[in-house]
Order: structure tokens, then C-alpha cells, then sequence
């Protein structure tokens, strides 16, 4: 079984060891222990991988856990349920910014077109 050190897997996700062990003592990956070096596992990378992909898309750190905490159990109706309403939750968040955006990048186009056409006309040339 392939297993990884927290060097390694820092260097692939352009990550800091530091922010390696915060998310374990979150308890968010859980690596196994030779001594005093941590040995990480694929489900620990495909994790990390996970938790990144996370917050790049706005779910805070608790979110995540609760994500994870659902995965992890036997997944009932309700756990399912309520694991649909999370991501529900974060797509109508993530369309709201969206939303905010586009219309931000509106007006910034038409403060632009504005500041072209003042300079055009002060320098016709």
C-alpha cells in the first residue's frame, strides 16, 4: 500500500506542512503514527484533496468535517437528506456571489466605457 510523508504531500498540493497538521489536529485526516512520523495513506491524500477543493469553493472547515462525518457513517435517508441540503445551501451561496459578480463586472465595464469615451474626447487624436 503506497503511503506518503507530510513533506510529500505538502509539495504536491503547494500546501505548508503547517496547514498539513492543522487539518489533522481538526480532525479532518487522520494519518497513522511510526514514532514520531506521520504516515499518510491515499484516503488521507484523496482527503487533503478534498478539503482544498472545499475551501476553494467557500465550505468552511466545519462544513467539510460535517461532510466527511456523514460519508464516513452508514448512510441513511436522513444522513443523505441532510447532505444534499449542505450542498443546496452552498450552490444557492456560490450563485449569490456569482449573481453579485456579474453584475459588479457590468458596471465596471460601463465605468470603463465612460472613462474611454471621456479620454477620447479630451485627446481626439
Amino acid at each position: 500500500m503506497e503511503t506518503f510523508k507530510i513533506s510529500e504531500l505538502a509539495k504536491e498540493f503547494e500546501i505548508t506542512t503547517r496547514s498539513i497538521r492543522f487539518y489533522e489536529d481538526m480532525d479532518l485526516i487522520h494519518p497513522e503514527r511510526n514514532g514520531s512520523i506521520r504516515v499518510y495513506q491515499h484516503r488521507d491524500k484523496i482527503r487533503l484533496k478534498l478539503i482544498l477543493r472545499g475551501k476553494r469553493l467557500g465550505f468552511s472547515l466545519a462544513e467539510i468535517r460535517e461532510l466527511f462525518d456523514l460519508y464516513d457513517t452508514n448512510q441513511t435517508d436522513t444522513q443523505l437528506t441532510k447532505m444534499l441540503d449542505i450542498i443546496a445551501q452552498k450552490q444557492a451561496s456560490l450563485q449569490t456571489q456569482l449573481d453579485d459578480i456579474s453584475e459588479v463586472m457590468s458596471e465596471l465595464d460601463t465605468a470603463k466605457a465612460r472613462c474611454l469615451d471621456a479620454l477620447n474626447r479630451t485627446n481626439p487624436n
